[in-house]
C-alpha cells in the first residue's frame, strides 16, 4: 500500500536532531580508528559456508556473532513518568570469547508509516543508521562472554532519558559491544531491534478495533454411538482432553479472553464435542475402544466459558466450520455438496444456544485466511450470511492510509476487511520469550502508526488472527491487547458493530478474480474426491434413515460427521481426512447390512403350488419399517408366484433383533430348476442391500399320474385283504386238526400280531442337500 503520506509535518525538533549528531560523532570516532588501524583483520560479516556436504557452516561473525533475545520490555507503550525496563540475554555463537562486553540501549529516529515499521523489523545485524547507545548509567557490561552460554541482563531506563518527542512510533534497539582476539577494538557484535510506541495523551480520535478471538478444534468424533439408550459417542482420539486441561490451547483461550474486549468466534462442533465429553464416552484404541475419563475437564471449560461469553459478542461459524473455498473450488461440481451449509448454520445457532446460553449471530462467513473471489463469496452466502469476513492482502486498496473495515460488495453482502498486518503479526513460533516480545512491539506499533495516519478520521479496524493459535500464540496476543488497555490510540469494538460502520468511500469494493486465489491455498484444499466420497455416505444415510422407526439415531451423529468431513481443519492433512471419511462410510455400511435376507438352500416344489419361505434378519437395536420383500422368477412359465405373476412383493416390518419368515405362493407349470431372486427395496423403489438368488426346482405331479398311482394303491390294498383273508382261513384250517387230534375244543382261537411296518420312524435330522418347500 502507498503510505507516503504518512505523519506528513511531524519531523524532529533542532534540539534532538542536535544530540544525536553529537552522540553519533562520538560513538563513530572508536569504530573509525579501529578501521583505519586494521582494515585486514576486520572479519567478513558473512561467512560463506563451506559446500561440501557434511561440512558444519561457519561460526557467525561481525554483528551476528552474539545473539541478543529480549524477553522482556515493560511497558510496551509508556508514558511520561515511566520506567522503561528491559530484560534478556546475551549469547555468544562464535568460536572465540567476547571480552570488555557491554549491553546498551538505543533509541532511533521515528518511523514515518506503516511500511517503514515492515522494513526495519526485516533488518538484521548493524546497520550506519543506528543510533548511538545511551550510554551513562544504562549498560551491563560483561568482562567476559565465553562461546555458547548465555548470560541474562536488565536494563532499566526513566523515560525521560529516552530522548523521545512527538508521538508515534520510535525504533529501539539492544546491542553488545566488544572485541575477541582476531579484531582487538569494539565493534558491534549483536543487536536486536523493536519498537515502542510513543503516545502520552490520548488521541482525538481514537481506532475502533476490533479482536476476533476464534474457538475452532480439529475434529475428534466419530459417527459411532453406542446402542445403549444414551447413544455413548466415541471419540476418534482424546486429544481434546489435551487442549481443554489447564495450559492447554483451548483452556488458554478461554482463561485468556475472559479478561479482553474481544469478539467470540465459535464453532459450534467444538461445543457439541466438549458437551458430549462431559457424559459417558469412549476413546477408539486400535481396534476396540476404551473407557473416556475426561468429564471434568470438559464440565469445566464449558462452565469457564459460559461464564466468559455472557454479556459479550458471540458468532456462530457454521457447524463445524466447513472449508468454504474448497466447497468453491472443488466441491460445487458434486451434486448436493453446497446443500450441506444451509443445515450447518441451522445447527450452530441452536448449539451455540443450547450449550452456552447466548444467542449468537449466525450472519458471517468466514474463508481460510480471509482469502476470497467470486466463487467464494457466492458460496459463503449461499446459506444466508450476509457478510464475510476477509483480509486486506485480499481485497486490496491503494490508499495512504488503513479504511475501515465494512466494504458493500454488491448483493447485500458486506466485506469485513481484517488488517493483515495486525491479523499475521502473531503467526509465528511465540514459545521463545524473546519472539514473544518483539511481535507484540510490532503489533503495538502498527496499531499506533495505523491511527495516526489519519487522526482526524476515525476508523473502524478488525484483526482476524489464525483459526486456531497455540497456546503461546494465544499469550502473546493477549499481552498485545492488554498493552492497549490504556486506551490511548484504539478503543475495543466488536465484530456487529465493525460490520455495520459507514464504509468508505475511498475504499476498494472490487472482488478479487479466481486467478488471484493464492495457490499455496489452493494447492490445500479438500480434492474433488473427498466432495464424491461425501456424497455417497449421504446417500447412503438417506436410504437408511427411511427404512428406521428411530430414524433420530443415526440421523444427528451421521449428519454430523458428514458435516465434519468438509472441515478447514483437514487442510493440508489428506491422508487424515481421507481415513475419517472411509471410517465413516464403512460403520454406516456395516449398520446397513444388519438388514439382510438369510441366504437359502436348493428348494423343492412338488405339486402345482406351495409355500416359498423368505426370511429377512434384523440385527439393529431399532425397528426397521418401510420394506418391500420383491420375489422375481426369471422361469415365470415354468414358476409363478402368488397369483400367476412372476413378480410378487411383500411390506415388512421388523423388530430390533429379530427375524421375520416371509410366505410367497409358487405355482408349477413345467418340471425343470428356476432361478429366484430375493430383494429388499425401500418403499420409493430404491433398492436395499445386496440381493439373494436361489433355485427352486419344479416337480409337476400331473392328473394323470395321480390316477396311476391311485390305482396302484387300490390294487395293493386289494391284494392286501385277500392275502390275510387267506392266512386267516389257513389258520383256521390248522387249529380244528389239531382239536381233532387231542380232542381238546378252544372256545376261541388266538389272535396273530400285526405285521411289522415297512417304513422306519421319521427322522428329527436336518434334511439333506436341497429343501423341501411348505404345502
Amino acid at each position: 500500500m502507498a503510505e507516503a503520506a504518512d505523519f506528513q509535518g511531524m519531523g524532529h525538533s533542532p534540539a534532538r536532531r542536535r544530540l544525536r549528531r553529537r552522540a553519533c560523532l562520538i560513538a563513530g570516532a572508536p569504530l573509525l580508528a579501529g578501521l583505519l588501524a586494521g582494515t585486514a583483520a576486520v572479519p567478513m560479516a558473512h561467512a560463506t559456508p563451506s559446500v561440501t556436504t557434511g561440512t558444519p557452516t561457519a561460526a557467525p561473525t561481525g554483528s551476528r556473532t552474539v545473539a541478543v533475545a529480549l524477553d522482556t520490555l515493560s511497558p510496551g507503550a509508556p508514558v511520561q513518568g515511566d520506567t522503561l525496563t528491559i530484560s534478556g540475554t546475551v549469547t555468544n555463537k562464535g568460536k572465540k570469547t567476547v571480552t570488555d562486553a557491554q549491553v546498551d540501549l538505543r533509541v532511533g529516529p521515528r518511523l514515518y508509516g506503516r511500511t517503514a515499521i515492515d522494513d526495519a523489523a526485516a533488518r538484521s545485524g548493524s546497520s550506519s543508521s543506528d543510533a548511538a547507545p545511551l550510554g551513562g548509567k544504562y549498560k551491563v557490561t560483561f568482562p567476559k562472554l565465553a562461546s555458547g552460554i548465555p548470560q541474562d541482563f536488565t536494563l532499566a531506563v526513566p523515560v525521560n532519558k529516552l530522548g523521545l518527542d512527538d508521538e508515534g512510533v520510535y525504533q529501539l534497539a539492544v546491542s553488545l559491544t566488544g572485541q575477541t582476539s582476531s579484531a582487538p577494538y569494539p565493534q558491534t557484535l549483536g543487536i536486536q531491534r523493536t519498537f515502542l510506541p510513543w503516545q502520552p495523551e490520548a488521541t482525538e480520535k481514537r481506532t475502533e478495533l476490533t479482536y476476533l478471538w476464534p474457538l475452532i478444534s480439529s475434529t475428534h468424533l466419530s459417527a459411532e454411538t453406542g446402542s445403549d439408550d444414551q447413544q455413548t459417542p466415541v471419540f476418534e482420539n482424546d486429544g481434546l482432553a489435551e487442549e481443554l486441561a489447564p495450559g492447554g490451547r483451548l483452556e488458554q483461550m478461554v482463561s485468556l479472553g475472559n479478561q479482553l474486549p474481544v469478539t467470540w468466534v465459535i464453532d459450534p462442533d467444538l461445543l457439541a464435542t466438549a458437551d458430549a465429553m462431559t457424559r459417558s464416552y469412549r476413546v477408539r484404541s486400535g481396534t476396540t475402544t476404551v473407557a473416556g475419563t475426561n468429564q471434568a475437564l470438559a464440565i469445566k471449560w464449558l462452565n469457564a466459558l459460559e461464564k466468559a461469553v455472557q454479556g459479550r459478542k458471540v458468532v456462530a461459524l457454521p457447524f463445524a466450520d466447513p472449508d468454504l473455498a474448497a466447497l468453491a473450488h472443488r466441491g460445487k461440481d458434486v451434486s448436493g455438496a453446497l446443500s450441506h451449509l444451509q443445515p450447518a448454520t441451522d445447527v450452530a445457532g441452536k448449539t451455540v444456544e443450547t450449550v452456552l446460553h447466548v444467542k449468537p449471530s449466525v450472519d458471517f462467513a468466514w474463508p481460510v485466511d480471509g482469502a476470497i473471489d467470486p466463487s467464494i463469496v457466492d458460496v459463503a452466502t449461499s446459506a444466508g450470511a450476509h457478510n464475510v469476513i476477509t483480509r486486506s492482502d485480499s481485497l486490496q486498496d491503494n490508499l495512504s492510509y488503513t479504511p475501515s473495515a465494512a466494504r458493500p460488495i454488491g448483493g447485500g453482502t458486506t466485506a469485513v476487511v481484517a488488517d493483515t498486518r495486525l491479523s499475521t503479526a502473531f503467526q509465528g513460533d511465540m514459545t521463545a520469550a524473546g519472539s514473544s516480545t518483539l511481535a507484540v512491539q510490532k503489533f503495538l506499533a502498527q496499531s499506533l502508526a495505523l491511527t495516526l495516519q489519519e487522526p482526524d478520521n476515525q476508523r473502524s479496524i478488525v484483526v482476524a488472527p489464525q483459526r486456531m493459535p497455540t497456546a503461546a500464540q494465544a499469550q502473546s496476543m493477549a499481552r498485545a491487547l492488554r498493552g492497549l488497555d490504556a486506551e490511548r490510540w484504539t478503543e475495543p469494538s466488536d465484530l456487529l458493530t465493525a460490520a455495520a460502520a459507514t464504509p468508505d468511500t475511498e475504499a476498494s469494493t472490487k472482488i478479487p478474480g479466481a486467478s488471484r486465489y493464492p495457490k499455496k491455498l489452493r494447492d490445500r484444499e479438500l480434492p474433488t474426491q473427498a466432495f464424491l466420497d461425501i456424497k455417497r455416505t449421504q446417500n447412503r444415510l438417506d436410504n437408511f434413515k427411511a427404512i428406521l422407526s428411530s430414524p433420530d439415531r443415526v440421523a444427528a451423529p451421521f449428519g454430523n460427521a458428514v458435516g465434519r468431513a468438509m472441515s478447514t481443519s483437514w487442510r493440508g492433512d489428506q491422508g487424515s481426512s481421507q481415513q475419517y471419511r472411509d471410517t465413516v462410510d464403512n460403520y454406516l455400511l456395516g449398520l446397513t447390512t444388519e438388514v439382510q435376507l438369510i441366504p437359502k438352500s436348493v428348494l423343492t416344489l412338488s405339486g402345482r403350488s406351495a409355500t416359498i419361505p423368505v426370511t429377512v434378519q434384523n440385527k439393529l437395536v431399532q425397528g426397521v419399517q418401510n420394506l418391500v420383500l420383491r420375489l422375481t422368477s426369471d422361469k415365470p412359465t415354468r414358476l409363478k408366484l402368488d397369483d400367476g405373476a412372476a413378480v410378487a412383493e411383500r411390506p415388512i416390518k421388523i423388530d430390533g433383533g429379530h427375524s421375520q419368515s416371509v410366505k410367497f405362493t409358487g405355482a408349477g407349470n413345467a418340471n425343470g430348476p428356476v432361478q429366484v431372486t430375493a430383494q429388499l427395496y425401500t418403499q420409493d423403489g430404491k433398492p436395499y442391500g445386496s440381493s439373494m438368488t436361489f433355485q427352486v426346482k419344479v416337480s409337476e405331479i400331473t392328473p394323470t399320474v395321480m390316477l396311476v398311482i391311485a390305482g396302484g394303491v387300490l390294487l395293493l390294498v386289494l391284494a392286501g385283504v385277500k392275502m390275510y383273508s387267506q392266512r386267516k382261513r389257513a389258520v383256521a384250517r390248522k387249529a380244528a386238526a389239531e382239536r381233532t387230534e387231542t380232542g381238546q375244543e378252544q372256545t376261541e382261537p388266538e389272535q396273530p400280531s400285526d405285521p411289522t411296518p415297512d417304513t422306519a420312524p421319521e427322522s428329527a435330522d436336518a434334511s439333506g442337500p436341497g429343501e423341501k418347500v411348505d404345502r
